[in-house]
């Protein structure tokens, strides 16, 4: 082992679809720079292996040798853990006395399915950055007195010799986020993320979300913890401007934030306290996720004072009923409207986030979800196929209904297999959503009773069974991974002519 006790952290940041690609740039994680803070303040050594792309093995295994470090842990989300089932089993052939852990999402979720993987030794289940500490000074304290280090650490479960698991109990969640030192931003290659590139530094002032929306995890990772009442945290307005300082003291060349809190409005006191704070001593220009059901006029007018420039925002499903009964998200379409409106009206950037392939749905019923954000006329939407996430409400209830078949490779893009919403339907519908909110957006602009004809004229062509929708869907695939590959390698060999046409763009938008 090395003088200083370290830790070897592994960030697969890569998908399925660019595993092998190794001409990108990789993304921050708040979660490990948090990790590495709370180590180094104690005195152990951290290193990051960010991988960007799946090495082989001999090329795995020597990055790893070169890390010299004493435990490794992995950051695993769910699309993650086909990778790092392979790499744990070249870590228990090549260094089987070094011990391993698994953290993040996944672990959280199923940590007997992550301890049964070959070569993982342990899982945190819940926060990392104290159950990590205490067993770093455990396996200190094992070395001085030469014996094995605890198992009986919190939120930490251990697989044993024989194969058994140990289960711990979960720590009690950091309720106060200003006891945390600031992240360790110097833990990545900070200037050569992708999010640098365009001049911007993703930020996260706090943890959870006080919602439980059926396809997100958080109201299962809510439920682990003894004090699950107080999950959602914000740091105070005060520590949150001094980190903003101390983010834009390190790396000057920050000319954007990019706030990714679950819900930047979550807590109406913090937000108002906030945001003259941030007028005063950072204003520089922003985006962040927002929800509908709790936004005001006099909100969206304060973003904007504030240099807001886009927000993000979960639109889902078009449909109320669908959308409360499936989704537990009880916000009414017309607020929706009119939220956008106050948007549009402070020339604020509206990107909506939607779901397609959802359990129960129907094309039609994702027709209903692209026709609201063309009433809503937003500038940008994002259309995300249905992923059933382990253990979230939404996993459970498309498992019930049969459409979950375990025949189907986790890396298809539509996991679901339901008869009244066949696949290529479904991918049909992700893959010419914008192109048909701008072909709806163009009806509604027209006098009504035309618009009402002209509606139902598109609606049929749409949904008919002649309708060619799985060769327009490799025909809108083909055209979107050409701009994607664009976009990239534009913004990695010339960012400042990227940011230049962002900037132009935002400007055209608000024109």
């Amino acid at each position: 082992m090395s003088g200083q006790l370290s830790t070897l952290l592994i960030y697969p940041d890569f998908l399925e679809e660019d595993k092998f690609n190794k001409n990108k740039l990789g993304n921050y994680s708040e979660g490990l720079a948090s990790i590495s803070a709370v180590l180094k303040q104690n005195g152990y050594g951290v290193r990051l292996y960010h991988m960007l792309y799946m090495p082989d093995k001999k090329e795995f295994v020597r990055k790893v040798a070169e890390f010299d470090c004493d435990v490794i842990g992995f950051s695993a989300r769910t699309t993650a853990i086909p990778f790092i089932t392979e790499m744990a089993g070249w870590l228990d052939d090549e260094f089987p006395d070094v011990p391993v852990g698994i953290g993040g999402y996944h672990a959280i979720l199923v940590p007997d399915e992550c301890l049964k993987i070959r070569g993982v030794d342990m899982v945190i289940v819940g926060e990392g950055e104290f159950p990590w500490l205490d067993y770093m000074d455990s396996l200190k304290e094992a070395i001085s007195s030469q014996s094995p280090p605890r198992t009986d650490i919190e939120s930490i479960n251990f697989k044993t010799t024989d194969g058994s698991f140990i289960k711990n109990p979960v720590r009690p969640l950091i309720e106060d986020l200003d006891s945390l030192p600031f992240p360790d931003f110097d833990l990545f290659d900070y200037e050569n993320l992708d999010r640098s590139k365009n001049f911007t530094a993703m930020v996260m002032l706090s943890r959870g979300c006080l919602f439980s929306c059926t396809y997100c995890g958080n109201s299962q990772f809510r439920n682990i913890y003894p004090n699950k009442k107080n999950y959602c945290r914000f740091r105070s307005p005060k520590q949150s401007i001094e980190l903003l300082e101390l983010l834009l003291k390190k790396f000057p060349f920050v000319k954007y934030i990019e706030f990714r809190d679950a819900i930047f409005n979550m807590y109406e006191d913090w937000f108002y306290e906030f945001m003259p704070m941030y007028v005063e001593k950072i204003r520089l220009p922003f985006n962040c996720n927002l929800r509908f059901d709790i936004l005001t006029e006099e909100m969206v007018k304060m973003l904007k004072d504030g240099g807001c420039y886009m927000i993000d925002i979960g639109l889902e499903s078009g449909n109320e009923e669908f959308r409360t009964k499936y989704l537990r998200r009880s916000m009414k379409n017309e607020h929706m409207v009119n939220v956008a409106k106050w948007f549009k009206e402070n020339k604020i950037t509206t990107l909506t986030y939607n779901i397609v392939g959802l359990p129960y749905e129907t094309l039609a019923l994702s027709l209903e979800t692209v026709k609201l954000n063309a009433r809503l006329d937003v500038d940008k939407v994002i259309p995300n196929i249905f992923y059933p996430y382990p253990m979230t409400v939404l996993e459970k209830t498309a498992r019930d209904g049969g459409f979950i078949d375990a025949s189907v490779d986790p890396n298809d893009p539509v996991q679901l297999r339901m008869p009244q919403y066949p696949k290529y339907d479904i991918l049909f519908m992700a893959y010419n959503f914008n192109k048909l909110v701008k072909k709806y957006r163009k009806i509604y602009a027209l006098p009504a009773e035309k618009a009402e004809k002209a509606e139902a004229k598109l609606d049929k062509k749409i949904t008919s069974k002649n309708y060619p929708r799985r060769f327009l869907y490799k025909s809108a695939k083909f055209k979107e991974n050409l701009f994607i590959k664009a976009k990239k390698t534009l913004k990695k060999i010339s960012p400042r002519l990227f940011v230049f046409l962002k900037n132009k763009t935002m400007k055209e938008v608000e024109s």
